[in-house]
């Protein structure tokens, strides 16, 4: 029996070490058939609930190899994660040198433009970037939107509103090849604000899908990520800004041409997607030349998304 209980133990152990070696060294896996790697990315996080998972194991089986192996697991995660364990709250008053910036997707499917107008509002954002806009909705936000934010730009589904002068408005071509025209999900434009010119991007990039055969599916979406990547690593401004729904988190692999020019902050989790249970932050606000010092989540709108506010410090 003792025996038996060891065996248990070992294999508990080995799982365990799995997910410990997966936390401190995800990004160095190969890619693997179906792309299953981008997926464990995805949410990585999750992979601390293994801790009280082999606790009750050892507790079970009795065995301390598990037991040993649960507290390694735990104390990994705490090293890649701790900077994220307070709670995604707002933070207080904003610096003289900051920005405040939301970004959301308010789903297409929203039947209420100006209750989601009244929620992104509430932290006093300077910039609010929006996607999956309609032709119905877009009126309803600008009137919701330019009191407080006259200024506007919106290149097909996308859509940003500043308190600020925008200019150099254009269209950013990040449609995957096989997608047809018509298809436009990207912009830039200039924010001439107190801080200066910020290059402002706003990106909605293609959903990814797991599927039984493809396994996870994210050829469109990857596709994308490397069209703005290019985009922002030829971008000569000295502030630039990212914000969209990127259909990634920042650890997801797929998302690399884009995390190799941008960075936003890893202090919060800050999940966003999907409302109601969020288990992954998806929607970003990234910058270079600036420091996303602080993310947090506002309240649902009604959209599958929830509202990523931050703090963007020049």
């Amino acid at each position: 029996m003792e025996a038996i209980r060891g065996t248990r133990g070992l294999v508990t152990g080995a799982v365990l070490a799995v997910a410990g070696g997966l936390l401190l060294f995800a990004s160095s896996v190969p890619r693997l058939p179906g792309n299953v790697m981008s997926l464990v990315e995805t949410f990585l996080p999750w992979l601390g609930l293994a801790v009280p998972v082999g606790l009750v194991v050892a507790v079970v089986r009795r065995s301390a190899v598990a037991a040993v192996a649960s507290l390694v697991l735990a104390a990994v995660w705490l090293v890649v994660f701790r900077a994220a364990l307070p709670p995604s709250s707002e933070p207080g008053a904003r610096g003289a040198d900051e920005m405040t910036v939301v970004q959301h997707n308010v789903s297409d499917e929203n039947t209420s433009p100006s209750r989601v107008a009244r929620i992104l509002l509430g932290p006093d954002p300077d910039v609010v970037a929006l996607e999956e806009l309609t032709e119905s909705s877009l009126p309803a936000y600008r009137i919701a939107l330019g009191r407080t934010h006259p200024h506007h730009a919106a290149v097909g589904t996308v859509g940003l509103w500043s308190k600020y002068p925008l200019t150099d408005v254009a269209r950013v071509d990040i449609k995957p090849r096989e997608v047809d025209d018509g298809w436009d999900r990207g912009l830039r434009a200039v924010v001439n604000g107190p801080r200066g010119k910020v290059a402002t991007y706003v990106a909605h990039l293609p959903s990814v899908r797991v599927r039984a055969i493809e396994g996870y599916a994210t050829q469109w979406r990857d596709e994308s990520a490397g069209r703005l990547g290019r985009a922002l690593a030829s971008e000569r401004a000295v502030a630039v800004l990212v914000l969209g729904d990127l259909n990634g988190t920042a650890a997801d692999r797929g998302l690399g041409p884009v995390m190799d020019q941008v960075r936003g902050s890893r202090g919060e989790f800050a999940f966003s997607w999907p409302a109601d249970v969020p288990l992954a932050r998806i929607d970003h606000v990234l910058a270079r030349g600036a420091e996303v010092t602080t993310t947090w989540t506002l309240p649902s709108t009604g959209s599958d998304h929830l509202p990523v506010a931050a703090r963007v410090r020049f």
